[in-house]
């Protein structure tokens, strides 16, 4: 008896990990904000590329919405649709298929509250980084805090003569009031401007200031973002003090 009780307490901890792996994929229904970041190797060698949209899962297995990429420092937007599956190890898998015809692939892991899917996209040599938030059925600007803390990353490449690659790497905080730029249409996208701080005694070789696209995310807490000046491949995450 003493032996099957020690064999208990060993397996103990392994099922409560495995209880902790269990979702309702009917949590995935409803719209999302996607950013994926890294390289690609889709045309040929490693090129940095950011991607950003909005999607939304229906009851049947099938999705629709809009996906943007800024790659080789030209922004490319169309519509999309597709199909995905969740299963109850919160496991998720869908493709897309834009206005062309072509398709891609994602993976990822939903989270136990249906908020979030940590993803990656699995075509051969495509961007690995990517993060879906649920949105809000509909948002205006009352819905953001007053501060939010932001991250941006990324590089651009030359567009016009004289201009020189350089890479983008910065934090720091931005007031909603001071900004004044923000712009939150109902369906939750949000265009805003971001002037990043000087580096090193210098000035940052951007436009000033950047002229950013997003979604609002979690509430209001979260806003994830990219560049749309041409020539840049530069993501953004804003994230309010709520969430720290």
């Amino acid at each position: 008896m003493r032996a099957n009780w020690l064999i208990l307490l060993v397996l103990l901890p392994d099922l409560g990990a495995r209880a902790a792996d269990v979702c309702n994929p009917a949590d995935l229904v409803g719209p999302y904000a996607f950013q994926l970041t890294g390289s690609t190797e889709i045309s040929g060698k490693p090129r940095p590329a950011v991607s950003l949209g909005r999607i939304s899962f229906d009851e049947r297995g099938s999705l629709s919405g809009t996906a943007s990429a800024t790659f080789r420092g030209l922004l490319l937007g169309n519509p999309v649709t597709g199909s995905y599956e969740a299963k109850p190890d919160c496991s998720v898998t869908w493709k897309l298929q834009d206005d062309s015809g072509g398709f891609q692939s994602f993976s990822g892991t939903l989270s136990s509250d249906g908020t979030s899917v940590p993803f990656k996209q699995t075509d051969p040599g495509a961007a690995q980084h990517g993060i879906m938030k649920k949105i809000p059925g509909a948002c205006s600007a009352a819905d953001l805090p007053q501060k939010y803390s932001y991250t941006v990353s990324g590089s651009t490449t030359p567009m016009l003569p004289g201009q020189v690659p350089h890479t983008v790497s910065a934090k720091g905080t931005l007031d909603i009031a001071r900004n004044g730029s923000f712009q939150v249409e109902s369906d939750c996208s949000v265009i805003f401007g971001l002037t990043l701080p000087a580096q090193g005694g210098q000035e940052v070789d951007q436009p000033s200031p950047m002229n950013m696209r997003g979604f609002v995310v979690n509430g209001g807490k979260e806003i994830l973002a990219f560049q749309t000046d041409p020539g840049a491949m530069v993501s953004a995450r804003l994230t309010s003090s709520d969430l720290r």
